[in-house]
């Protein structure tokens, strides 16, 4: 019989995959993406330090507020401008893309297109 693993355990998979040559530095951090079937977060990290410099998600409040949709690519794309915005306030302008193993369409490319749209370099 064959087992097939789980789309979060093969999503895990690819993730510890591209983590092994993808790390964040002072000079450069990690912006990291998590997405939910609800909701789509967004950080940026350290990996030296092991620190998040800065977050934003569909859950802050000021971010749901101008949303109808907290799971689809304009709530991915305000999560983008928000944690690009709060990344260039303390000065950070270049970081790692990590997508944590989605593929790159959808929420995952629409939250990276409005990060690079508002000022991150990736």
């Amino acid at each position: 019989m064959i087992h097939k693993p789980s789309r979060s355990a093969a999503r895990k998979k690819r993730h510890y995959r591209l983590r092994r040559r993808l790390s964040g530095a002072p000079d450069r951090p990690r912006l990291a993406v998590f997405r939910s079937n609800k909701h789509i977060y967004a950080q940026i990290i350290d990996d030296t330090a092991m620190r998040t410099l800065a977050a934003a998600s569909t859950m802050e409040k000021q971010i749901v507020s101008g949303l109808k949709n907290t799971s689809n690519r304009e709530a991915a794309s305000a999560v983008g401008k928000a944690v690009a915005q709060k990344a260039i306030d303390k000065g950070i302008n270049s970081v790692v893309f990590d997508r944590a193993g989605y593929i790159y369409h959808g929420r995952v490319q629409a939250l990276a297109e409005a990060a690079r749209e508002a000022g991150l370099q990736f």
